[in-house]
């Protein structure tokens, strides 16, 4: 039956993002050639709109563009050459008529673009290439280099996954877990660019909304996995705030300072649902997931129950000696013990290495200051947060801070430290 252009081309659209991956990884792993698979998947989906306009949607659109991605592949493999391997590669392809289940593909194809051999920023790239189907374009904008140099970073990670053999799997089980922290780590890496963007701009959802995506395909994939989940949770309670973190005029407000009756229920009710269920497990994202669910559950910043919060604080610590949640910790025992309590956490930090230049370690000790009431004090510590800030958002944050002093240090105060 034929479809009008208009659901041909919003069918197409839906299938882009829910199987470009899918018809990728197969013809990845029927041939092992991943420029093959690109240009394979990318000629499935040219072709899809005319068919799919001519003789209707298929009941399964997945199934339709995996099977015009391997008869194309067919074609370029009979076409390049006779010779006894290729013949045997191109057998292999055709022997091959029901691709496995999609999650299987995906889950593949996310620990292959994720290889530890890889270096990160080529990691990256080619998740978003191979995983989600971002164009070079769309990912060059997104981390603001040119599309010269995405396609060279993913150019070498091709290369490199050939060259060094590595293999297009799910990891065996001794090493799954191992390899999965590097998965979600590039996830958390991308939801980062999208909520804090280096740049200093303030959001970019698309991105956002990408990592909440591929967190959702490997929790579902993985459903063993409480870290997945973990991730996922604490993306979803991240990413429910988006719609209150800029006024009126575009700037960021912290959390205390946000209307919260702007955050997003559905998105919460599932992030803390899925917290309390990894929190358990006691990994590094769950217990993240589960100090969001904290906040996100607080109808009014006040109403935050810093004692909780300081207790998963404790738990995340004693997994991981980091600095950085150090830090993190003394602002929520500021908040459950006063100001002084603040001011002491962060002096005993001591100068770390990991935190050299950090912007937040002036910008929490002024927080503690302004709430002592030794004003100059703390106008200069922010100026100092303002000159590390690794962009001009969080900076006029910091200049907003100390406008609110005033010149004799007698502004107006505010309920709590930046978030």
């Amino acid at each position: 039956m034929r479809t009008g252009p208009a659901e041909a081309r919003a069918a197409l659209a839906e299938a882009y993002r829910g199987e470009w991956g899918v018809v990728f990884g197969t013809i990845v792993r029927l041939t092992g050639d991943w420029e093959l698979a690109e240009d394979c998947a990318q000629e499935a989906f040219a072709r899809a709109l005319p068919a799919w306009e001519r003789d209707g949607v298929p009941r399964r659109p997945g199934a339709w563009l995996v099977t015009a991605a391997r008869h194309r592949a067919l074609d370029v493999l009979r076409r390049r050459t006779t010779e006894r391997d290729k013949l045997a590669e191109v057998a292999a392809v055709e022997a091959v008529r029901e691709p496995p289940p999609p999650g299987d593909e995906r889950l593949r194809l996310v620990f292959t673009c994720c290889h530890p051999a890889l270096p990160l920023e080529s990691r990256v790239a080619l998740t978003l290439r191979a995983v989600s189907g971002l164009t070079m374009r769309e990912i060059a904008r997104a981390f603001l280099v040119g599309e010269d140099t995405v396609s060279q970073r993913i150019l070498r990670a091709k290369r490199k996954i050939a060259a060094a053999g590595i293999p297009y799997r799910v990891p065996p089980a001794g090493a799954r877990a191992e390899r999965l922290h590097g998965v979600l780590a590039v996830i958390y890496l991308v939801f980062t660019e999208g909520y804090a963007p280096s740049d200093g701009s303030t959001v970019r959802d698309a991105l956002a909304e990408e990592a909440v995506r591929l967190a959702r395909l490997v929790a579902a994939e993985a459903p063993d996995e409480p870290e997945a989940r973990g991730l996922l949770a604490l993306l979803l309670l991240q990413h429910a705030r988006r719609a209150a973190r800029l006024d009126a005029d575009g700037r960021l407000l912290t959390l205390e300072r946000q209307d919260r009756t702007r955050w997003d229920g559905a998105l919460i009710a599932e992030g803390v649902a899925l917290a309390g269920e990894a929190v358990a497990a006691g990994g590094p994202y769950a217990l993240q997931a589960a100090i969001a669910a904290q906040h996100a559950l607080a109808p009014v910043a006040a109403a935050t129950d810093w004692v909780a919060i300081v207790a998963l604080y404790d738990r995340l610590l004693a997994l991981r000696a980091n600095p950085v949640v150090a830090l993190n910790r003394a602002v929520a025992v500021g908040m459950r013990d006063g100001p002084q309590a603040q001011f002491d956490a962060v002096d005993a930090l001591g100068a770390p290495k990991e935190l050299a230049g950090n912007h937040a370690v002036p910008a929490v000790r002024a927080d503690a200051l302004r709430r002592l009431g030794r004003a100059g004090e703390a106008a200069e510590a922010y100026r100092t947060a303002a000159a590390l800030a690794p962009n001009g958002a969080i900076a006029r944050e910091y200049a907003r801070c100390v406008a609110e002093l005033g010149p004799d240090g007698s502004g107006p105060d505010s309920s709590g430290p930046d978030s």
